[in-house]
C-alpha cells in the first residue's frame, strides 16, 4: 500500500545544487514525520534530515546545516530535500523516509528505494 519514490538525484560537482524530491503513495501525511538518511560506499547508513508532521521543526545532521534544507507539502504527499554548496562527502545513496518521533534516531516505518547522488571535486 504505501510507496515513497526519491527523485532528483544526480552527478554535479562541488558547489552545486540538487534538489531531491520523495513522493508518497498511500500514505497518511499527517500521521508521520518525514525525513532523509544516506549511505555512502563501504558506510553505514546514517541520518541527514527530518522534519515534523506539519513542519513546524526540523532536524539537521551535523554535518549538512547551514547547506540543506528539508520541507514538506502534505496536500501533495511530497517532501524534499535541497542540497546547496554540495561536497564530495555527500556523495552517496539517498532515502526518503516515514515514522513517528523517534525517526531521527533511525526508527523508520517506511523507506523509499533510494537515489544516488554523486559530488564530484
Amino acid at each position: 500500500q504505501v510507496q515513497l519514490v526519491e527523485s532528483g538525484g544526480g552527478s554535479v560537482q562541488a558547489g552545486d545544487s540538487l534538489r531531491l524530491s520523495c513522493a508518497a503513495s498511500g500514505l497518511t501525511m499527517s500521521s508521520f514525520g518525514r525525513g532523509w538518511f544516506r549511505q555512502a560506499p563501504g558506510k553505514e547508513r546514517e541520518f541527514v534530515a527530518a522534519i515534523s508532521v506539519r513542519g513546524a521543526s526540523t532536524d539537521y545532521a551535523d554535518s549538512v546545516k547551514g547547506r540543506f534544507t528539508i520541507s514538506r507539502d502534505n496536500a501533495k504527499k511530497m517532501v524534499y530535500l535541497q542540497m546547496n554548496s554540495l561536497k564530495p562527502e555527500d556523495t552517496a545513496v539517498y532515502y526518503c523516509a516515514a515514522g513517528g518521533y523517534r525517526l531521527r534516531l533511525g526508527v523508520v516505518d517506511y523507506w523509499g528505494q533510494g537515489t544516488q547522488v554523486t559530488v564530484s571535486s
